[in-house]
């Protein structure tokens, strides 16, 4: 069962959307980076909406959503016990357990966790570096988060498909590189892409992450939204990337 605690004497307590919001995270460890903060941003739910994040990490997307959209209800799942008490201790921390939950668990289960059909939108920012490539990071939560060690994007996007009402919504981020990868899996989910969006670092340089998202059982048109740059010049970014962390 996961309990609240208190810090941590190798943790630290991070600032989002201009000090609005506050995360806990490991000095050492695991620690979210931008590529959950572009996917929450590049969401748009309605309503009162029930989502779901699948390897939800310190939970920094529940926690965005639930502030960027006060009416959504947010369930983060995570694998790692550790980190799933992190992210609930985060919850606590910015009072939003009303709207918030934490569930530890693994996405290649996840039919003996939730109800089928249960959300009408899942995100997932899934581990997509292969296993033996690359260095492999010595930190185990690093590790698992990075790496397809526990799950793969097949097992995402099938728990995706097990989660989503008819019509629902899937959104996640890849490497651009794997984007052909990532859009086939899509469909043999029955997730058809909507709206992808190409994120570089710089203008002039190429793609380095893609955002996607799809429709489950939806038709066959997919729109090609203007890119996202990241960096206006060296270390400072673009006026869309400063309100993405500010309170904007």
């Amino acid at each position: 069962m996961i309990k609240k605690a208190s810090i941590l004497k190798d943790e630290t307590i991070d600032g989002l959307l201009g000090g609005k919001l506050s995360l806990i995270q490991r000095t050492r460890g695991y620690r979210f980076s931008l590529d959950a903060v572009v996917l929450a941003h590049f969401v748009r739910v309605q309503g009162k909406k029930r989502v779901a994040d699948l390897g939800t990490g310190n939970g920094v997307i529940p926690i965005l959503l639930a502030a960027i959209y006060p009416s959504v209800q947010v369930v983060g799942l995570e694998i790692q016990e550790a980190m799933a008490e992190r992210a609930l201790r985060s919850v606590a921390l910015n009072h939003m357990e009303d709207r918030v939950e934490i569930v530890r668990g693994d996405v290649r289960s996840v039919e003996g966790i939730f109800p089928s059909e249960s959300f009408d939108m899942v995100l997932s920012n899934p581990p997509y570096r292969r296993l033996k490539s690359g260095r492999v990071n010595p930190d185990p939560e690093r590790y698992v988060a990075r790496h397809e060690v526990e799950a793969a994007l097949p097992d995402f996007l099938r728990g995706a498909a097990y989660l989503l009402r008819s019509g629902g919504r899937v959104a996640l981020i890849y490497p651009a590189t794997r984007a052909a990868e990532l859009l086939v899996a899509m469909r043999e989910s029955a997730m058809e892409p909507k709206r992808l969006r190409f994120v570089h670092s710089f203008a002039d340089r190429p793609a380095e992450l893609v955002l996607a998202e799809g429709a489950k059982g939806g038709g066959r048109e997919v729109r090609i939204m203007p890119p996202l740059v990241v960096f206006a010049k060296e270390k400072i970014y673009t006026e869309e990337l400063q309100n993405m962390f500010s309170e904007k």
